[in-house]
């Protein structure tokens, strides 16, 4: 079917200054001829009437919008059932390279022609919607699992909540008095555990399923089968996302037997401290005496970097609340603290200072070089690099360990979900539920299911009961998204999701062992299987298709292929050479809108085409863009490895794994391997992106034109 394109070119915001707007009405009219080609001097403003009027009376049922870039007005230039393409003439034309050149010129009308056949290769995605069941499931009925459950049946679901101990509480039953979070900042406070038990108790929408476990989850957001198990019965049942709120357990002090931790009985650990407090006496094990002197060690010294870099905050305010509390419990003690950082974050901070103002307590920073056993249990510390800067031996009635918090759910088959890529969660190296973090903080690798509290990262009871809100409301938007077969984060909105021509499909595997998500399983034919409410629209699976069986209605190999040629190579001018930028809609993208709002020039014989993802680029794009006569592909996107950026988790990782099969079809063209680069850009980095396309200018231009232009 013949689509009936529009096309819209704005002449405000220095482009009609800056460009011949007239010349792109004409390529536009005499290249594709569209339904429409009009100009305005504000489609984001009054002139957006126009394009209404035109859907309104069927003119047009496709919007091209040369204006600015597609990141911004999004709420304006959105219409009803019909696709709408942007044509980024502002950020990336105009305020990015000089005005009124041929080339600067050469580029808009590029863009135009790119804007045009994507709008003719657009469909309208027909989203996947099931009946869904607006439960959620809560694993783990600790503080954050109270508080995910409660905010959740307060705004009305259903919450099914899961403790396989026969209370509920987590660890923080195992606690005494906790640090201030207000005024009086000198005071610590009791828990409210009971209080929020009740809460829970009295909640009818929510069903609390005690001494129970996880057996199996299956499905999808929205539709996620959930085998429970109890007391050797089992049941299932049916819930719409998950929230992951496990909790934490102590690090094995064991690790640390340098400190004499197994060897001298009066070193023990910060929970058996919390233990003795709540039992009502603090004594020696050895002899059960009241202390008269304690050291507290937070065991964060650079021999103990490959155990828990990562302890913080925590253990610093633990510590101190262990040190007021002694002090309370044995008024004559004297109380040591010796950490390499103190680390009390915000309004914390005036915790540490009422602290600090007991002269019973004595702060250091310092490394304990050894621990050894003196007359009557007592225990001698050798500390060096204290605050005074030199070393120092004190004799201590009790050594207190800060053993630092570990994720209890990483070794206990807490999910059991039935997944090819796996029964639990994909986890730091810590063991930590791992996701985007800065992005999409209580989000995991498996959609429909987030991370709260401790199961997330180390954090206080405050933290971790905030953390439960957060990700209850989290869950809740994915159940309202998947009802209307939107994707969330980060493709919000997204209503596409893969198809494929099973006809071509070779069983190999790849889509499904590359999808960061778990979205694709495999059926009796080794064939992928899609759950579409798992899906995040990343196309990476897309990406990995060796035979390119994979698109979207709105998102294909032979669009962005098609896009590719159809930017005007110069066939005979060898002074005019042509890159191509295939840049992440996530980071580079952006930084490159960046660049342009800052007046950044970058090279003007740059071609950039916005990708979902760097994962989603097929081999074949690179090979299309060589033969249509590109004189080098440049790709952008975010960083990848331990510390990765990536919006979809291994996209950038997977492009660079691709580059092999890369290089393998440049030498069959006969091309050289510095025609394609890949480049890593943080979306905060545009200051370095002229930079970058300058160097990689430069090389194309040392390397030469492209052979292949002309045929």
């Amino acid at each position: 079917m013949e689509h009936k394109v529009g096309v819209y070119v704005c002449t405000g915001c220095d482009i009609g200054k800056c460009l011949k707007t007239d010349d792109l009405e004409k390529v536009a009219t005499d290249e594709f001829a569209p339904a429409v080609v009009r100009n305005g001097a504000a489609f984001c403003l009054e002139d957006v009437d126009i394009i209404k009027k035109d859907i309104a009376e069927g003119t047009v049922d496709r919007v091209v919008v040369a204006a600015c870039s597609p990141r911004v007005n999004q709420d304006i230039l959105s219409f009803e059932n019909t696709p709408v393409e942007r044509v980024n003439l502002r950020e990336q034309v105009v305020w990015s390279h000089p005005a009124n050149t041929d080339e600067t010129q050469s580029l808009s009308e590029d863009y135009l022609r790119m804007g045009i056949v994507r709008a003719q290769k657009t469909g309208i995605p027909t989203p996947y919607v099931e009946a869904n069941d607006r439960t959620l499931l809560v694993v783990g009925g600790g503080v954050a699992g109270m508080a995910a459950a409660i905010d959740a049946a307060r705004t009305g679901f259903k919450v099914a909540l899961v403790e396989k101990a026969d209370h509920l509480g987590g660890f923080a039953t195992k606690l005494y008095k906790h640090f201030p979070t207000r005024p009086p900042w000198g005071d610590l406070v009791e828990s409210d555990l009971a209080g929020r038990v009740q809460d829970v108790e009295r909640e009818d929408n929510i069903t609390v399923y005690l001494s129970s476990q996880v057996g199996a989850i299956d499905g999808q957001p929205g539709n996620f089968k959930v085998t429970l198990g109890a007391e050797g019965a089992g049941r299932t049942i049916t819930v719409g996302a998950v929230v992951l709120a496990t909790g934490w357990k102590p690090y094995d002090a064991t690790e640390f037997e340098s400190y004499g931790f197994g060897r001298y009985a009066n070193v023990i650990t910060s929970v058996a401290l919390e233990e003795m407090a709540l039992a009502g006496k603090v004594a020696r094990p050895t002899d059960g005496a009241t202390p008269r002197t304690v050291a507290i060690l937070q065991c964060e010294g650079a021999s103990d970097e490959k155990h828990l870099p990562y302890s913080g905050n925590v253990t610093s305010l633990v510590a101190l609340k262990q040190a007021r509390y002694l002090r309370q419990l044995c008024p004559d003690a004297t109380v040591y603290i010796f950490y390499q950082d103190m680390q009390t974050p915000g309004t914390y901070e005036y915790f540490y200072r009422e602290v600090q103002s007991d002269d019973g307590i004595l702060l250091s920073q310092g490394e304990v070089q050894s621990v050894s056993e003196g007359a009557n249990g007592a225990l001698v510390l050798d500390i060096n690099d204290t605050t005074l800067g030199g070393s120092i031996r004190i004799s201590a009635d009790l050594l207190v360990l800060s053993t630092g918090m570990m994720p209890a759910g990483n070794d206990s088959d807490a999910l059991n979900l039935e997944y090819l890529q796996g029964s639990e969660l994909p986890q730091t190296q810590f063991g930590f539920a791992d996701s985007h973090f800065i992005c999409f903080p209580y989000e995991t690798r498996r959609t429909g299911i987030y991370s709260a509290g401790c199961a997330r990262g180390p954090m206080d009871m405050g933290a971790s009961q905030q953390d439960g809100t957060a990700a209850a409301l989290k869950a809740i938007q994915c159940i309202e998204n998947s009802s209307a077969g939107s994707a969330v984060h980060p493709r919000t909105g997204d209503l596409s999701f893969p198809d494929f021509f099973m006809q071509k499909c070779t069983s190999c595997g790849r889509c499904s062992q590359e999808c960061p998500f778990g979205a694709l399983e495999v059926d009796d034919n080794n064939h992928p299987s899609l759950d579409p409410n798992r899906c995040r629209r990343c196309g990476i699976c897309m990406g990995a298709c060796p035979v390119q069986i994979i698109s979207f209605d709105d998102y294909s190999v032979d669009m962005l292929s098609s896009m590719i040629r159809a930017v005007d190579i110069p066939e005979d001018d060898d002074d005019k050479l042509r890159i191509l930028v295939l840049a992440c809609e996530n980071d580079a993208y952006p930084a490159l809108d960046a660049a342009g709002i800052n007046r950044l020039d970058y090279p003007v014989n740059v071609r950039v085409l916005p990708v979902r993802c760097l994962g989603s680029v097929n081999g074949v794009l690179i090979a299309d863009a060589m033969s249509k006569g590109f004189d080098g592909v440049a790709l952008m996107g975010c960083k990848s490895g331990e510390d990765y950026q990536c919006h979809f988790i291994k996209g950038s990782e997977l492009l660079e794994q691709r580059m092999e099969n890369v290089q393998e079809t440049l030498e069959r063209l006969a091309l050289e391997p510095e025609r394609v680069q890949v480049t890593e850009v943080a979306i905060d980095e545009y200051r370095k992106i002229p930079a970058i396309l300058e160097d990689f200018a430069s090389t194309i231009d040392a390397v030469g034109p492209n052979p292949f232009k002309g045929f």
